[in-house]
């Protein structure tokens, strides 16, 4: 092991330190999921002075950085006829849960030919 890696190992141990203080009891470790999985992402809004809870479903059609502190995934869904696409950070202070909806099973890494498909289709490539 060399000191690049102790230090990630470091940063990432604060960054979950940090959500673990913000949360409190409802605190959850990130699940393991790869692209083509349909997750349900709960994102905290913050609106003036009030907070709230937003949740985001989709396909993940992309996932880098492995597990560093600054790992990001794309989910996209389609939205009254209309695909949505959004990266969020993997250990975002700001992500109250990511829950496993449905396993994908796909041969790649990256889904962005998924861009240009329907919304049936879509479901037929990820079955």
């Amino acid at each position: 092991m060399d000191k690049l890696d102790i230090v990630e190992q470091m940063n990432k141990q604060r960054i979950i330190d940090a959500r673990k203080q913000k949360d409190g009891d409802v605190f959850q470790e990130v699940i393991d999921f790869k692209p083509g999985d349909i997750l349900d992402v709960s994102l905290r809004v913050v609106e003036g002075t009030k907070e709230r809870i937003q949740h985001f479903r989709g396909v993940v059609i992309a996932r880098s950085g492995g597990n560093a502190p600054n790992a990001t995934f794309t989910i996209r869904k389609i939205s009254n006829g209309i695909g949505v696409e959004r990266i969020f950070l993997l250990y975002s202070s700001n992500l109250q849960n990511i829950e496993m909806i449905r396993k994908g099973n796909v041969r790649r890494s990256k889904l962005y030919y998924l861009r240009g498909m329907s919304e049936r289709k879509i479901k037929q490539k990820l079955a």
